[in-house]
Order: structure tokens, then C-alpha cells, then sequence
């Protein structure tokens, strides 16, 4: 992070300056960005205000005081910059450390504790109403049979998910695109409005490619669909419903049959749509030949290969390179 803007955002702000002295929260909203119909606990903050001529909005949290149960008619993410802080995020106690993102679903009420003079706790809001958790969900099941049924299998159980948390621990990929975005913003350069919905677009997707679905509390059955599918994501070239059986110890059509019931689709169709998906890949990133991309997803018949991508992306491979 360059250190010009880092200093810059460690300084006091006028309300950080009121908050530090009385250690309570001074509103910094306008009535006008406030719901009328929101109650006194649980605001809503409206979309005209911090937008207006632009698409993605910028702010450092005020330190020194703790902020109310809010919820946004937007996305919102909270990076933290430096330092770490406390919210609560749903109904459940998140704690987030240097370099953790907080994705906020629209219309997830939160409150974040008092932040004290290192943290530093950046929002970034932007007003696409197409992107939502769902919008992530949906890339993340396009790309894989494996997520295709963990979403599913989560929206089945009723646990409708308002809020991600992207750790730093893993590694600092998303790290640097937030910071550039963060440099782009208060650098207020040439086209950098421009730069910074690109860089948006960057880091939307390396959300979906760090966003994992929880398999925690699943039946034995589930986790064993789980695996299986693993194997079929993992193997789709040459797997075999055969070995998949000896594998586990199970009888073949005893296998196919408990595929079917836990997943709604049969062992072949699973495997042809993961060959599907990967082959839509192949087309879209690379200049190979469609035989070529057919061959290596493990299908045989390209007339067969042609009609189910077809049916499956409403579009012929060669529509995808024009």
C-alpha cells in the first residue's frame, strides 16, 4: 500500500475527532439516506446516496466509537486494511484481522464494535443489484458439478447464506487487488474510475475462485455423495461407475442407485455435464481445436457431444469463440 495513502487514512476525520472525545457514534448519515420505514435498531441506507454518478463507492469506517445495526440495499464488502475488529454480522460474532474480506449480502444487518486508532477498516459498496451471494453461487456452480450440488444440497436445508468471509490466511491474492483498488480510489488519477470497475471484475472473481461451501454438519450420506462427486470432478475423463463402486465397497447398481437419490441425477449425467463444463472452458480460454477440446473432456461421439452442449449452454461451441 503506497504509504502517502496510508497515512492519509490514519488520520482523524472530523467525526473520528467527536467520537474519539465522547466515545459514542456520531450518525454520519443525512436523513435522506436513511429509510423512512427502517426502525431506530436496524436502518436501512438507500442506494442514491453514496452512488450518484459513479458505480462503486470507497470509505475508511470512523474509528473510536461502536457503529449501529445497519443494512444496505447494496454489496458490501469490509477489508481490513490494518489492524482487526469485531462485528455483528446476521445474529453471529465475526472477528476480522489485517487483510480478512467481509462480503455482505443485501439487506444483512450488521454493527461493527469500536475500532481503535490502528484499524483500519475499509468499505467498498457498489450499487449492480445483479451481484449478491447469489451471483457468486451461480458462477462458482457453472464451473463444477461439485459446487453445482453443495449449493444445492445448502438451499435444500434451508440456510440461505447472507455473508462470506475470505481469509487472509490462505494467501494474499485477494489482498492485492483490494489494495490496488484502494490505491486506484484515493489516487483519483486519469480513467481511474474506469480502472477500478476492472479491477472490480478481477476481484469478483477471485472471490468465486476462494469461495468455499461449508460441508461441516452434512449425513454420512451427504459427505459421501460429497466425495463421490470429488472423484467424478476430479476424474471425469475416465471414471467408471465400476471402479467408483469397488472404490467404496459398494455394489454397482446399488452405487447408481444412491447417486440418483442423493443428487436427483444419474452417475452418467453427472460425469457428462463435468465434461461439459470443462470442455465450455476450454473453448472460451483457448484457441484449440473443438475435436481436440472434445477428445481431452473424455467424449467419444462428437455428434453426441455436439447435441448436449447444446442442450446444456443453448449455444453451439463455435458461437462461444465469435
Amino acid at each position: 500500500m503506497d504509504s502517502q495513502i496510508m497515512d492519509r487514512l490514519k488520520e482523524h476525520g472530523v467525526i473520528e475527532t467527536e467520537q474519539l472525545k465522547s466515545g459514542n457514534h456520531v450518525e454520519d448519515l443525512p436523513l435522506k439516506a436513511i429509510n423512512k420505514q427502517s426502525s431506530r435498531n436496524d436502518l436501512t441506507v438507500l442506494n442514491n446516496y453514496f452512488f450518484r454518478n459513479r458505480n462503486v463507492y470507497i470509505s475508511k469506517h470512523d474509528r473510536f466509537a461502536p457503529y449501529p445495526p445497519h443494512t444496505h440495499q447494496f454489496l458490501e464488502m469490509n477489508y481490513m486494511l490494518e489492524g482487526s475488529c469485531d462485528q455483528l454480522v446476521d445474529g453471529k460474532e465475526i472477528h476480522l484481522n489485517k487483510g480478512d474480506l467481509l462480503l455482505l449480502d443485501v439487506g444483512c444487518t450488521h454493527s461493527i464494535s469500536k475500532l481503535n486508532e490502528n484499524d483500519i477498516l475499509i468499505n467498498l459498496l457498489f450499487r449492480d443489484q445483479s451481484i449478491s451471494i447469489n451471483f457468486l453461487d451461480d458462477m462458482r456452480r457453472s464451473n463444477s458439478v461439485l459446487y453445482d450440488f453443495l449449493l444445492n444440497s445448502a438451499s435444500g436445508e434451508h440456510n440461505t447464506i447472507k455473508y462470506l468471509v475470505f481469509s487472509n490466511n490462505v494467501d494474499s491474492d485477494i489482498s492485492v487487488t483490494m489494495e490496488q483498488i484502494i490505491t486506484e480510489y484515493y489516487s483519483k488519477l486519469e480513467f481511474s474510475d474506469v480502472i477500478i470497475e476492472n479491477y472490480l471484475s478481477i476481484l469478483l472473481t477471485k472471490l468465486v475462485r476462494h469461495y468455499h461451501v461449508s460441508t461441516d454438519k452434512k449425513s454420512p450420506q451427504q459427505r459421501l455423495m460429497i466425495q463421490i462427486i470429488k472423484d467424478i470432478s476430479e476424474n471425469y475423463k475416465n471414471i467408471h461407475l465400476v471402479d467408483l463402486a469397488k472404490k467404496y465397497g459398494y455394489n454397482k447398481n446399488y452405487l447408481s442407485n444412491f447417486i440418483k437419490k442423493e443428487s436427483g441425477k444419474s452417475f452418467s449425467t453427472i460425469v457428462t455435464t463435468q465434461r461439459l463444463i470443462k470442455a465450455h472452458s476450454l473453448i472460451a480460454a483457448t484457441t484449440l481445436p473443438i475435436s481436440d477440446i472434445i477428445e481431452s473432456v473424455g467424449m467419444k461421439n462428437k455428434t453426441s457431444f455436439y447435441k448436449k452442449y447444446k442442450a446444456y449452454y443453448s449455444s453451439m461451441p463455435a458461437e462461444e469463440r465469435k
